[in-house]
């Protein structure tokens, strides 16, 4: 790949919720994985749908959570990630959970997987469990005498990332654009589709043609015809 860092590596994508491993970047794992010899791993944090009730009951939610972790596998097989790790805090209650905890989960995947960089959600997301997924990963890659941190980058997440106040300290403003194929965007398309329950009505951002207008938003900015855009959080060149 010209112009950046990711061709051949160990890509490691850390999200909050069932199919932000896709929204955000799934044209760009595909396009890795397929073409640029990378092996992709992603890690989803929490259970994404108890908070759609009043009170956190999962046993009421048995039968849904098991469909969302079958979503998980046909959405990764969509786009080529090669394995999956999923936990279970509470959906859109992480800040009822330590941040510590957070972080050694997070940590933990990063000693096992060893990778060259990191995705994660943008820091100034909507979203509380975004915003606490991003500060676990900056707390777990902080730079450390005696090893190298994975490089960070950040991705919008549809109908989180956009509906935060526009102001330009919380707007997502990616640095780095990754041109995808016609493939790339149909192999996204077919993982949100794994993701029934999640996907709305256009023009709700979270649809299919929402995820199109926004991939050729940023291939129009790139010069290309479909991108998506990614913004570096941390990354140290060593060579």
């Amino acid at each position: 790949m010209k112009g950046i860092f990711f061709s051949g590596s160990q890509i490691l994508v850390i999200v909050a919720h069932p199919d932000d491993e896709v929204i955000g970047q799934g044209g760009t794992i595909h396009r890795l994985v397929k073409r640029e010899s990378c092996q992709a791993r992603a890690v989803i944090l929490g259970e994404g749908m108890t908070s759609r009730a009043n009170e956190r009951v999962p046993e009421d939610w048995q039968e849904q959570l098991a469909k969302h972790k079958a979503n998980i596998e046909r959405a990764a097989e969509c786009v080529g990630y090669e394995s999956t790790g999923v936990y279970d805090l509470p959906d859109n209650r992480f800040d009822s959970v330590d941040l510590l905890d957070i972080v050694k989960f997070v940590e933990n995947e990063i000693d096992k997987f060893k990778p060259d960089i990191l995705l994660t959600h943008h820091p100034k997301d909507l979203n509380i469990d975004h915003r606490l997924t991003c500060e676990a990963v900056m707390t777990a890659t902080r730079p450390m005498p005696g090893w190298t941190a994975p490089s960070v980058l950040a991705f919008e997440t549809l109908s989180s990332t956009e509906w935060q106040i526009p102001e330009p300290d919380y707007v997502f403003q990616p640095n780095v654009l990754v041109a995808l194929s016609e493939q790339d965007v149909a192999a996204k398309q077919a993982a949100l589709e794994a993701y029934d329950t999640e996907l709305r009505d256009y023009p709700h951002p979270r649809s299919i043609r929402g995820m199109k207008i926004l991939a050729r938003r940023w291939g129009m900015t790139a010069g290309v015809e479909f991108a998506e855009g990614f913004r570096v959080l941390r990354s140290l060149v060593t060579e």
